[in-house]
């Protein structure tokens, strides 16, 4: 896994791009690009990594990234089984502040969009509540041309706007400028511990990845992601664990925990509180609450 820098193809005559996806599965290699998206999952499921940062996510939710924000979504295991159907669908948005738009968002009157494409470069998650009326604005995008395209894309960008207190994706202000030989080796420690997480991972299994003795990596992986390898790996698992528990389908927590790679359940309620600041069952009772109000 790799990070790659892309470049969306821009038709002459379009400055908002609208790109409707079906695929086996995610695309699988951390990348970045220019342009800012906006991603409704409308069917899929695994883990969104975002920069430093890792999130479960689902069907019906909204994600924007921000200008060069390194990030993949990347299906669930049971997507890559030779004998799977299952499939992924989203509805996405592109546009370059720095491209066609640029003289618009210096206009005075836009200025209040200006600031908030600024003050959301680490990306964020749409809240629940709006996804709705979100997801019916971005429909419109997709189905309308010209004018009518643009206008109600300034209408998107001012709802977006209008939302308070939204929690950023990456704990990072900006993205970090990797470099290519630095994208290919945080990729590749990424991509095995994702795939590795529900077995015994050592720092030197780890460290072998990245070609490193496991003192300079200890050094490298927490300069480049603000992460320890054991707090990366912590949150990887109990990611991992709030996905199967708020599915439902588990025998008990103490299952969960040990098909999450944890060898105790004392252990496992410990990390599991330290990452979401609830215990596995007040985590699931609050989520259920969600559901429901929603």
């Amino acid at each position: 896994m790799k990070v790659l820098q892309f470049t969306i193809p821009v038709p002459h005559d379009k400055t908002v791009i609208v790109q409707k996806d079906e695929l086996p599965h995610f695309y699988p290699h951390l990348h970045r690009h220019q342009e800012i998206q906006l991603t409704w999952i409308q069917q899929g499921e695994g883990t969104l990594v975002a920069e430093n940062n890792m999130y479960a996510f689902r069907s019906g939710e909204i994600y924007w990234l921000g200008v060069n924000l390194p990030h993949v979504f990347k299906s669930d295991p049971s997507y890559f089984s030779p004998s799977s159907r299952k499939k992924v669908q989203t509805l996405n948005i592109f546009f370059n502040v720095k491209g066609q738009l640029d003289s618009f968002f210096d206009l005075p009157e836009i200025k209040n969009l200006k600031n908030f494409l600024l003050n959301q470069q680490s990306g964020f998650k749409v809240p629940p509540q709006y996804s709705a009326d979100v997801a019916e604005k971005m429909v419109r995008i997709q189905n309308s041309t010209g004018v009518d395209q643009l206008i109600h894309f300034i209408e998107l960008l001012k709802q977006l706007s209008s939302f308070s207190e939204l929690q950023p994706l990456s704990s990072c202000a900006q993205p970090a400028a990797y470099s290519e030989h630095e994208g290919i080796r945080i990729g590749a420690i990424y991509n095995f511990i994702m795939q590795q997480y529900d077995k015994p991972i050592t720092l030197e299994d780890v460290a072998k990845q990245a070609h490193m003795t496991p003192q300079a990596f200890c050094r490298y992986f927490k300069k480049h992601t603000l992460h320890t390898f054991v707090s990366f790996l912590n949150e990887v698992r109990i990611n991992e664990a709030c996905k199967k528990l708020t599915d439902g389908n588990y025998d008990s927590i103490a299952t969960v925990a040990y098909n999450c790679g944890f060898n105790s359940i004392t252990n496992f309620n410990r990390v599991f509180k330290s990452v979401t600041r609830k215990s596995p069952s007040e985590y699931v009772e609050s989520y259920l609450t969600n559901v429901a109000s929603a």
